[in-house]
């Protein structure tokens, strides 16, 4: 069995306002074992294209390799932009090693409310994938009914938005209460591909112009969030 440790720390600033939530990069990245355009990272699997995504938008021409100045980019857009990095996932145990999320086991969570608690400027926080087993919404739905959270529903469309009430304590006797969005972004991975494909509005766009693809896609939605 292998023990998969998140090898990253959260990336989380004073005045964070939105805060990426996904599960676990590919085990290479717990092991050292690098591919050559491979970013040591949050999100730095080439095949992740999360920052592929935030390039396109933003034009930022980004290093894909395994160089400090490549991790600088990524921290120093970051910043800039006032978006934290916390996965919800601290360790986990596979039997093949892959980075299949439906593969994970004896799963331990990382306490992402407490980081809310302990950063006050975000309200927002973008799942990189749905609710399906094992993706981050998946997870936060089980770790929110530790604090008796529920999400409300605020629009039922891709990505699908969702706010919830956090109690923040101010003395002993008076609680003030925190607004915070989800965002469930569609996946970056290459299996969310059939999914997009199936989407209404993707069929639209894709009628209108052939060229259009699912990168184009989640490119025009990371955009509104990114």
């Amino acid at each position: 069995m292998f023990k998969h440790k998140h090898p990253y720390k959260p990336f989380i600033q004073k005045d964070t306002t939105k805060l990426i939530v996904g599960t676990l990069p590919p085990p290479r990245f717990s092991t050292g074992e690098l591919l050559e355009k491979d970013v040591d990272f949050c999100y730095g699997s080439y095949y992740n294209s999360l920052w592929l995504f935030i390039d396109k938008i933003h034009n930022l021409k980004l290093r894909y390799d395994t160089s400090n100045e490549a991790i600088e980019e990524r921290k120093q857009f970051l910043i800039q932009h006032k978006i934290g990095v916390c996965d919800i996932v601290e360790s986990a145990e596979r039997k093949k090693i892959d980075a299949s999320d439906l593969g994970m086991q004896n799963i331990k969570l990382r306490d992402v409310i407490g980081y809310l608690k302990q950063y006050p400027n975000i309200d927002t926080l973008l799942f990189t994938g749905g609710n399906s087993k094992n993706g981050p919404e998946y997870f936060f739905r089980k770790h929110i009914k530790d604090y008796n959270i529920k999400l409300e529903l605020v629009n039922n469309e891709v990505p699908r938005i969702h706010k919830f009430k956090l109690p923040v304590r101010l003395s002993a006797v008076e609680t003030s209460i925190r607004i915070i969005k989800t965002v469930s972004l569609t996946s970056g991975s290459g299996a969310a591909n059939i999914s997009i494909s199936r989407l209404p509005l993707y069929k639209q766009l894709k009628a209108k112009n052939p060229k259009f693809n699912t990168f184009d896609f989640r490119v025009m939605q990371y955009r509104d969030f990114l």
